[in-house]
């Protein structure tokens, strides 16, 4: 492909730092620093799928994985693991035996209730910097996204 001169004068015009990627992932990398050093036993997909079940209480594994946002082979692999800690355990559904049903141990509802308070913690660490009418705002724009 040949670069004509309106081409480099767009590409001369590129900050990197002045991009929403860039910027959101400054601001991933952030957040999940904070919670990897205030939560060092559990990943952030671990705790959403935790935090999930907390919600819904027993729930299939594929709609689970829906509402946490992760393809269902993410959401195998972390319900496995999270079976491992005990944290979880998994049952045939009771009206379609081809789906499993998971739901919280009660070690699991132990251990995420400690869990969402830390996080309640580490988002405010995350955020810190912010305003609480600029942090409504952010949530509020990155909802639109």
């Amino acid at each position: 492909m040949v670069e004509t001169t309106q081409d480099l004068t767009l590409t001369a015009d590129y900050a990197l730092e002045q991009q929403i990627g860039f910027k959101l992932r400054l601001a991933n990398q952030r957040h999940l620093e904070i919670f990897n050093r205030r939560m060092p036993d559990i990943t952030p997909t671990q705790f959403a799928v935790l935090a999930k079940l907390r919600d819904e209480a027993r729930i299939s594994q594929n709609h689970l994985g829906r509402l946490v946002g992760m393809d269902a082979a993410t959401t195998k692999g972390v319900i496995d693991r999270l079976r491992k800690k005990g944290l979880v355990h998994s049952t045939p559904s009771k009206t379609d035996m081809r789906r499993l049903e998971i739901s919280l141990t009660d070690e699991g509802v132990a251990v995420t209730a400690k869990a969402i308070a830390t996080a309640q913690e580490i988002s405010a660490e995350t955020v810190g910097n912010l305003t609480p009418r600029e942090v409504d705002r952010l949530l509020a724009l990155l909802e639109k996204l």
